[in-house]
């Protein structure tokens, strides 16, 4: 982890803590729901956001009004899987493209899955699955899923179910982040090093669910739960493995060290770490007017302290962080910059739900 000098640090945590970004005001659009989970913009209105337990909801982002999407396909919705991350691809508004990523019920267990769908009315038509892991597994937890589109691409983080070692085994899907064009097609440059599948972009992630575009680098940012401490920004590079569980800053639930060390050759090196565990979970980089000393700076949702956190970025890396939310909407779970600048959060609890973050006087 790069650390900033003393003096820079002190400086950006009164930067963050000015009485204008000390006091944003925090209001729930809409009704409550139930363990939300992921999100993305419509268009500058309207929002889609999934519930884990297997909806999809387009709401109003000015008066709270939500329309039920259909067309949806079976899910399995227990523990840490249901209906995970949603992405959309707004080239035709009258039918965008909508992916979503969810636990998909196989035999022997469930596998995180991909669809890709057209948003027709408030029916998802033309559904397909372009993607579906490669390791099946009966446990429920570790199944990432965040969603990233790009340039025609799509990126997925994957977690490693719960079984640690798979991560290491690079002709799994497990513990890995994918890249795919948009029609889920295998793009001819991922790395495809000898035994690796061919989705494949990275991997020694454990439970990554945070991921985000650098504005300026187009660099992919991705974050990811450690155990017992040990959570992590990585700035991801092709071919490139992360690590877990072979090098981890984090410990054992019960007993000492993970692996040889917190860092060893031939293993890439977090960005950042925590420690203790924030349970770190969405992420994205502030762009706009509404919030300008947080502009070009990350914005990060943290589960474990119902916070959300800001991290001051500086020579492409995090240098320091301060608390811009705490204890007020429950579990921070996912995290967007809307249009005008004001923030986005979901709230993951049962009586949970879509919130915005607004500078005092806007």
């Amino acid at each position: 982890m790069k650390l900033s000098s003393y003096a820079s640090i002190i400086a950006f945590y009164l930067m963050a803590m000015t009485p204008a970004a000390a006091a944003p005001i925090i209001e729930r659009i809409g009704a409550p729901l139930a363990h939300p989970w992921g999100m993305d913009f419509l268009d500058a209105s309207h929002i889609l956001v999934t519930e884990r337990g297997g909806d999809i909801y387009k709401i109003n982002l000015s008066d709270g009004t939500r329309e039920a999407i259909t067309g949806l396909p079976q899910i399995t919705a227990r523990r840490q899987g249901g209906l995970l991350d949603v992405a959309v691809l707004a080239q035709d508004d009258s039918q965008p493209s909508v992916f979503f990523c969810y636990s998909k019920p196989v035999a022997g267990g469930s596998v995180t899955a991909i669809d890709k769908a057209q948003l027709t009315g408030t029916t998802l038509t033309n559904r397909k699955t372009i993607f579906a892991a490669n390791h099946t597994s009966r446990k429920a937890i570790h199944y990432g899923c965040r969603l990233v589109l790009d340039d025609g691409y799509i990126y997925a983080s994957l977690g490693e179910r719960g079984a640690r070692h798979d991560a290491q085994d690079p002709s799994l899907h497990a513990g890995s982040i994918i890249r795919l064009h948009d029609d889920g097609r295998i793009p001819q440059d991922n790395p495809k090093p000898s035994g690796w599948a061919a989705e494949i972009l990275s991997i020694g992630h454990r439970n990554p669910q945070g991921m985000a575009i650098h504005p300026r680098t187009g660099k992919l940012w991705a974050h990811e739960h450690g155990p017992r401490g040990g959570d992590e920004i990585n700035i991801i590079s092709a071919g490139a493995n992360y690590g877990w569980p072979k090098v981890s800053h984090g410990k054992e639930y019960i007993g000492g060290s993970i692996g040889i060390g917190t860092s060893a050759p031939g293993f890439a090196d977090p960005a950042w770490v925590w420690t203790p565990s924030i349970a770190p979970s969405g992420m994205a980089f502030y762009q706009g007017t509404m919030f300008p000393e947080f502009d070009g700076h990350l914005l990060v949702g943290s589960l474990k302290f119902e916070r959300l956190y800001l991290l001051q970025i500086s020579d492409g890396l995090p240098q320091a962080e301060a608390i811009i939310l705490e204890d007020s909407i429950g579990r921070v779970r996912d995290v967007a910059v809307a249009a005008d600048g004001s923030i986005l959060l979901l709230s993951d609890e049962t009586d949970g739900g879509l919130y915005r973050l607004t500078e005092a006087g806007q």
